[in-house]
């Protein structure tokens, strides 16, 4: 497999449960979000749009997505703008090779700014995308475990140490299911320690 049939298997609407560690608070949140990923062709203006922001060759993409989200965390006190939005990722391979290559980002995971990370395909067919910030990084690697089961995991790293981890179960809807409805009600998550994996 390589990073754009990753990108064409993931096509669809989505319904995210997250576990999030906060290492420094020593505590976990839970969440839930509805994705919609949707696959673009290379010479989709978007695409054509992201590497021009980027200063790359459109010759040179393969392709992309575009991606909207909508959700909640347990923390939030109120309607909350930053688990909410869209972007677009795009692919342009490194030369001679299907597998790894630049992603160029409109908006970053851990910092909403225009970002260009790597990605790699791994050997279990993994796809790793690994992003360096101004001040932090991360890396999130998203897996199948079946056609409509989609799992991820992410570390995002400040220069000072670790800041979060986290964990993703996506299970893919049908077209006709929940398709204009808010994801369900986080349930108000206790207080207590960061335990681990």
């Amino acid at each position: 497999m390589n990073a754009l049939e990753f990108f064409q298997l993931s096509e669809g609407r989505w319904r995210s449960h997250r576990i999030t560690h906060h290492l420094l608070l020593r505590r976990s949140e839970s969440g839930n979000t509805e994705i919609e990923v949707q696959v673009l062709a290379p010479d989709d203006p978007k695409v054509i749009e992201i590497c021009q922001l980027h200063h790359a060759q459109p010759h040179l993409a393969i392709g992309g997505c575009f991606v909207q989200w909508r959700g909640a965390m347990a923390w939030d006190q109120e309607e909350n703008d930053s688990h909410r939005g869209s972007t677009v990722f795009v692919l342009v391979p490194h030369e001679g090779s299907n597998n790894a290559g630049q992603l160029l980002r409109e908006r970053g995971y851990a910092e909403s700014v225009p970002v260009v990370g790597q990605y790699q395909v791994d050997a279990q067919n993994g796809l790793v995308l690994t992003t360096e910030y101004d001040t932090m990084s991360s890396q999130e690697r998203f897996w199948f475990a079946n056609p409509n089961l989609r799992l991820r995991t992410t570390t995002v790293k400040s220069f000072g140490g670790f800041n979060t981890t986290s964990f993703c179960a996506e299970s893919k809807l049908v077209s006709d299911q929940m398709a204009t409805t808010p994801p369900p009600e986080t349930p108000p998550h206790p207080n207590h320690s960061w335990l681990g994996w």
